[in-house]
């Protein structure tokens, strides 16, 4: 991975595993989504079940000055036969994050259902196929279960795990950090609530 931080990946792991609050405060961090950079519904839409006739649902809400998102909805795991699906996912086809000056994704979450979620990252996106769906690209995952009294959950690089079509893909090629097209959040279990700021780390 290439990167600039002023950290590596274990002195982090180790200051993370002494004292985590004073690890990720004395860490440089650059806003994402929320904190200084408003939530805006402008970056978001749903990516859900719905396309295939499935019925889960996930939105996004956002309140002024929209320094935190919160994320809910309802997955459905009957009506496709256990293939239900429900996220959010970055607007645009031509938008592009250069992370690889950052050690990994800090999501702040404030309040959470205890639940699991999974956040990923996509390099590449391909044109829609003729019935309007995408065609599946590699997908890099990051599963987590914030504590239902709220964390600040640490998404590494490292952690993340390649897969396609909801499957690991273990000779993929590395993500390219310079240039992720896509960022999604996707709910694994009926949801109720996850409210969180989204920061990069180095």
């Amino acid at each position: 991975m290439a990167s600039t931080s002023t950290i590596s990946q274990r002195q982090l792991e180790s200051k993370l595993k002494e004292d985590p609050t004073m690890a990720l405060q004395a860490m440089s961090q650059t806003f994402l989504f929320g904190g200084s950079v408003p939530w805006s519904p402008l970056d978001w839409t749903s990516s859900d079940d719905r396309v295939r006739n499935g019925s889960s649902y996930s939105e996004f809400v956002f309140s002024p000055p929209s320094k935190t998102a919160i994320f809910r909805g309802n997955l459905d795991i009957d009506t496709l036969g256990g293939a239900g699906f429900a996220s959010q996912r970055t607007t645009g086809e031509n938008r592009t994050w250069d992370l690889s000056g950052y050690d990994g994704l800090l999501l702040n979450i404030v309040k959470a259902d205890g639940k699991k979620y999974t956040l990923t990252l996509k390099d590449e996106l391909l044109p829609q196929r003729s019935d309007g769906r995408e065609q599946s690209t590699i997908s890099w995952e990051y599963d987590f279960t914030p504590t239902t009294g709220g964390a600040k959950v640490l998404a590494k690089w490292s952690d993340f795990n390649a897969t396609y079509r909801g499957r690991d893909k273990p000779d993929a090629e590395p993500l390219d950090l310079k240039s992720v097209k896509r960022i999604s959040l996707m709910m694994r279990r009926q949801v109720l609530f996850l409210l969180i700021t989204l920061t990069m780390l180095s």
